[in-house]
């Protein structure tokens, strides 16, 4: 009998995603968010881009838009929530953000999962067996009316649920009802009751009955990518988004960082090389370049770290030097004078300590215009 010969299937290894080092994951991300270069962007147009901007603060977050927007002025966004065109309102993880109206209606429908969860984690007690439509309409009634603060809007939701945390009601229509922060709260320096009413009245329309956390995550990779998955559910507060992106797949490249971890990204998304020169930033206290990934080490350095900044104290303002965690500042007024002090965490080179500097002065333009002198002080390094 003649020898048969077994032939074996050639066995096939997908090649490895590509890397990206995490200057590379930096580059990338600073692009996106139009801190390698100032955008020509309209406001509207650039808040959309970034999938809006952490605006807990009344007035920081402008200073965000000032360091990624060529030309841009206070009066440039202030104009546009006056005129109902932005908004500030609780949406990624459930903290306020300024977004635009059309972005108001149709993202604040996504995130209601994390709007939930947080009620039921610190409210939940207090509000078992309060009804949630009646409890909706009777608070949607009372600030359609007129723009309550949350304190005033509890003591008139306990008039109808005596017995009940008046806090606690409150709460629930922030998660129950899309609520948006009125003006002149949130104007360039100005200042006004944390009042509230509803997006739909405030707006005009209705949120969107088809909520998409498919595009939702499109976008935020337009914005901070290439992520994880993990990156993306850090940023939204929403959970089980791995199933969202592997329906999105075959739309995706993929990639791997240093650790191996699988990134994901827009095939047209800009990628620059690591090498492309970064000028130093000043970014705001919330800025969602810090906020917005599981691993933050694509911007945050371990220098920050040491700082040991008090959780509970004043969030830093920092400086990017070179694209990554490099300082912090603060502006202060003395006797007429805008200051601004620098800290950096290490020593600067002469170019650095120049550029930084210089983008010094620029900022106390913008941010103090009316001050009768302005003083940079760039302090030794430790």
């Amino acid at each position: 009998m003649a020898d048969t010969q077994v032939r074996r299937r050639p066995v096939t290894t997908s090649s490895p995603a590509p890397l990206l080092s995490r200057r590379a994951l930096n580059r990338a991300t600073l692009e996106r968010q139009s801190l390698l270069s100032r955008s020509a962007m309209p406001v509207t147009e650039a808040v959309e881009h970034l999938v809006g901007m952490q605006a807990q603060t009344p007035h920081t977050w402008y200073t965000g838009l000032w360091t990624r927007l060529a030309g841009f002025r206070p009066e440039h966004a202030a104009d546009l929530l006056t005129g109902r065109r932005l908004v500030r309102i609780p949406l990624m993880r459930s903290t306020i953000h300024l977004v635009s109206a059309a972005d108001c209606l149709a993202l604040r429908p996504v995130v209601q999962p994390v709007m939930e969860r947080g009620l039921n984690a610190n409210f939940g007690r207090d509000l078992a067996g309060v009804d949630r439509e009646e409890l909706a309409a009777a608070g949607r009634a009372l600030v359609e009316e007129r723009p309550l603060t949350f304190g005033a809007l509890g003591r008139l939701l306990a008039e109808r649920w005596p017995g009940r945390d008046p806090g606690s009601l409150a709460q629930a229509m922030r998660a129950w009802v899309p609520l948006v922060q009125v003006p002149p709260r949130g104007l360039w320096g100005r200042s006004g009751p944390i009042a509230h009413t509803t997006a739909e009245s405030w707006l005009g329309a209705g949120v969107t009955a088809e909520p998409s956390p498919r595009r939702m995550v499109l976008r935020y990779l337009a914005a901070f990518g290439p992520a994880t998955v993990m990156d993306i559910q850090t940023w939204s507060g929403l959970t089980r988004l791995s199933e969202v992106v592997e329906a999105l797949r075959p739309e995706l490249l993929t990639f791997r960082d240093e650790e191996g971890r699988e990134l994901f990204d827009l095939q047209e998304a800009p990628r620059p090389g690591p090498d492309t020169p970064a000028p130093p930033r000043f970014l705001y206290d919330f800025d969602n370049l810090l906020l917005s990934h599981a691993d933050r080490r694509r911007v945050v350095t371990e220098d920050y770290h040491r700082q040991a900044y008090d959780r509970h104290g004043p969030v830093p303002q920092l400086l990017l030097v070179d694209g990554f965690t490099g300082g912090d500042w603060k502006i202060t007024g003395q006797r007429g004078a805008a200051v601004l002090t620098i800290r950096p965490y290490r020593p600067l080179s002469g170019p650095d300590a120049a550029a930084v500097t210089e983008e010094g002065a620029r900022l106390l333009e913008f941010a103090a215009p009316d001050a009768e002198s302005h003083d940079v002080r760039l302090l030794p390094a430790p």
